[in-house]
């Protein structure tokens, strides 16, 4: 008798199993209806838990019954009987970010952005409600759908299994062992307090891992890991990999070995390499073409050193569209290559006034935008045509 026959709820029939979480087996399963509705299905026997774990697995329906973000797995329902306990999740069918870190070695830096602005928008909401998740690593990270060769535009990643998380204000602190080694900041492995701050610690080595194809701890042993981690020596960034002064400064400031020097949430949050601000979404289009519309408005009145720069900022929302879509639709080749003819189109224009109408105020940083916008739509361009 396989393992999935054992299980029965009634709204529910059972897949192929999937793999195991903190405290129990993940099956696929369809919650019964016309049509059915795909989930997942973790299944946990009462007579292997503890209280330790029981109070775990109460900790994590609690918070993920409370916490909603498109970035954050939703838990769908949870049923309780003689002998399991059940949490229906929503089904993610591209696996986890491990398995896509192990298939491509790494990821190019528009990609990394692309991911880590996902995390920090999961993270953003957790911090709102004094939540931290304590098991951060591409183990709990799952991808909402498969990818299939250049959809890397439509990948969404979302955090999952809560069974470390725990209530931690800012002011507040711990002492208990969580989390996995290879991702658990350096106060956990001494024993000293920690507080939220090591979710940090915990992105900047799946950053590190991202960017360069392997944490920067990877050992032979339990034990050469917990010295290298304890060491006092700082995290080198390899040189080989070229990256922007940016994400080199972010990923330094993440692998801070003292906590009080490491990077804050709200630092974090507002870091140029993230730019939540500019993180493509249905609101951030709606945005990026109100400014452009404002912009011509501004042209056609003869307004040069407003319409620059309404051009400039319009870019800054509408490019990463450009890359990566909104958020909502699935944006085809067709769709990027109008998208791409106007963006050239207002770029053309920006720098055009730049010179014709010979502009002297323009802020330097205007004139950085519309180059890292032709550079951004180049970047997405190549990725269209290729597996990024």
């Amino acid at each position: 008798m396989s393992l999935k026959t054992r299980h029965s709820l009634l709204e529910y029939r059972f897949g192929d199993l999937l793999g195991k979480g903190t405290y129990g087996t993940v099956y696929k399963g369809f919650k019964k209806g016309n049509p059915e509705e795909v989930v997942a299905i973790k299944c946990v026997h009462k007579s292997s838990l503890s209280k330790q774990s029981i109070d775990g697995i109460i900790n994590e329906i609690s918070i993920t019954k409370k916490v909603k973000n498109e970035f954050i797995v939703e838990l769908k329902d949870f049923k309780w009987t003689e002998s399991h306990i059940y949490l229906i999740f929503e089904f993610c069918s591209g696996g986890e970010l491990a398995q896509l870190i192990r298939k491509n070695k790494r990821f190019s830096e528009p990609i990394v952005r692309h991911f880590l602005q996902q995390i920090a928008t999961a993270l953003k909401t957790l911090r709102s409600h004094s939540i931290a998740h304590m098991d951060l690593k591409p183990q709990n990270i799952l991808i909402s759908s498969k990818i299939c060769g250049n959809c890397w535009r439509n990948v969404v990643l979302k955090i999952a299994d809560f069974g470390f998380a725990q209530y931690l204000r800012s002011e507040d602190s711990a002492t208990s062992l969580r989390g996995s080694p290879l991702y658990m900041a350096p106060e956990i492995l001494l024993g000293t307090k920690y507080d939220a701050s090591v979710d940090l610690w915990s992105v900047g080595i799946i950053l590190y891992e991202c960017l360069f194809g392997s944490a920067p701890f990877c050992s032979e042993s339990f034990e050469e890991l917990t010295q290298k981690i304890k060491s006092r020596e700082p995290i080198k960034i390899p040189n080989d990999i070229d990256i922007s002064d940016n994400c080199r400064d972010i990923l330094n400031r993440l692998l801070q070995r003292d906590p009080k020097n490491r990077i804050s949430f709200d630092e974090f949050f507002d870091h140029p390499f993230i730019d939540l601000e500019h993180m493509p979404s249905i609101e951030s289009y709606a945005k990026g073409v109100q400014l452009i519309q404002e912009a011509v408005d501004n042209d056609q009145k003869c307004r040069y050193n407003e319409s620059f720069s309404l051009y400039t900022q319009g870019l800054q929302y509408l490019v990463p569209v450009y890359s990566w879509g909104d958020g909502t639709t699935v944006w085809d080749q067709s769709k990027q290559q109008i998208l791409k003819s106007k963006l050239t189109q207002y770029m053309e224009r920006a720098e055009q006034l730049k010179i014709s109408c010979g502009l002297i105020a323009v802020d330097i940083k205007d004139m950085e935008s519309i180059q890292n916008a032709y550079q951004l739509v180049e970047g997405a361009e190549q990725s269209i045509k290729s597996k990024a």
